[in-house]
């Protein structure tokens, strides 16, 4: 750990359309997205589009039980096929213009007059297929055409955080359920999320429930700064909820000595993993501008628990709360992104180091090639 600031991104690197509209191109659309928790689509005919970079992703459950993704898009005239953000459909997806209608795997399977025309490949004209691979319970997609490794673009991320991939088996994810979702519209570049995200400094000054119950945190240095390092709860502290009350049971397959500690995990570009003995807080971000972010949250728990009703209030308001707190924070940085004072830039301190590396990270994929 250095004793020197250094510089940070200039200030254009938060409100200029142009770098955003790169970052869209050359991050969002190139790399693992995390778009959907699977179980949201769980009958043949369920569908959910979300927006990664500058396209509409179409992902659905095939009559097999599989997930698909395609572009959601008609290959006949461009028309948008899904307008609802969610749903479901009986059999098939049908163009809203000219009635091109497409099998829930993505097949053109009826269009007026389509049999007049025996020449139209129905394969080759179906819906433009996604890249998708599942993973903690999630549907991950991929727009490029050849997708970057998955090992080394998503899982290394756990790896690098946690000393080794095995360490998050315990928390079995995907086999938990969503107990709270919130759907937050951020006024703050995505970047400015992450960065506040990354560190803790600021964590004595914005965040006194969560420094009441992680004590260390107060200190200014995030669990993320340490490889395999968890930060522990305060000796009064008997669960990871807004009062430090008692929270559920650890989860099962959990190690005894990750009980009573919290992990953050960021996987670039736009996911957070919060792991705590109970439950699972897992953030997703659509970009949607240079100045606006939507963050979708998800509180996750054993299945006994959200099946029999258990009253999760209490550990959701503690994230819920941080989550406010930083976000606000976010949108009030936001402005002064544009300001004469921020033109070149502000300074990273030690403890925010390691946001450092982010920035170099960020200015590598920007400049590399299409």
């Amino acid at each position: 750990m250095t004793g020197s600031l250094i510089s940070t991104l200039e200030g254009r690197y938060y409100t200029d359309p142009a770098i955003f509209a790169q970052e869209q191109a050359n991050i969002f659309e190139k790399m693992w997205f995390c778009a959907v928790r699977s179980d949201d689509l769980a009958s043949p005919g369920d569908f959910r589009t979300v927006q990664v970079g500058n396209e509409s992703v179409l992902i659905a459950r095939d009559r097999h039980g599989a997930l698909n993704a395609f572009l959601n898009v008609c290959r006949h005239r461009g028309a948008r096929i899904c307008v609802d953000e969610a749903g479901s459909v009986k059999r098939a997806f049908q163009c809203p213009y000219h009635a091109w209608t497409y099998a829930l795997d993505g097949k053109l399977i009826a269009a007026p007059n389509l049999t007049s025309m025996p020449d139209v490949d129905r394969v080759e004209y179906g819906l433009t297929k996604v890249h998708l691979r599942e993973w903690l319970g999630y549907a991950w997609v991929c727009l490029a055409d050849e997708p970057p490794s998955f090992e080394d673009d998503v899982l290394h991320a756990v790896t690098e955080r946690l000393g080794s991939l095995a360490a998050i088996d315990g928390y079995e994810i995907d086999e938990l359920s969503v107990g709270k979702r919130i759907v937050y519209d951020v006024k703050a570049n995505w970047k400015l999320i992450i960065e506040n995200f990354m560190e803790c400094y600021h964590c004595a000054t914005i965040h006194p429930e969560l420094t009441e119950v992680l004590p260390e945190f107060a200190d200014g240095y995030a669990a993320q700064y340490y490889v395999g390092h968890g930060a522990e709860f305060g000796d009064e502290i008997k669960g990871f909820t807004v009062d430090g009350s008692e929270g559920f049971e650890k989860l099962a397959a959990l190690e005894e000595e990750r009980d009573r500690k919290y992990y953050a995990i960021t996987v670039k570009p736009q996911v957070f993993i919060n792991l705590v003995p109970d439950h699972v807080i897992l953030h997703r971000m659509y970009p949607m501008a240079a100045d606006r972010t939507i963050v979708e949250c998800d509180w996750l728990y054993a299945k006994e628990v959200v099946d029999t009703g258990r009253d999760v209030s209490r550990s959701v308001e503690l994230f819920h709360r941080v989550n406010e707190q930083d976000f606000e924070a976010c949108e009030r940085c936001q402005p002064a992104m544009s300001s004469r004072a921020y033109a070149h830039g502000g300074v990273l301190v030690p403890s925010e180091h390691h946001i450092g590396g982010f920035h170099e990270w960020l200015v590598r994929k920007l400049e590399s090639a299409d």
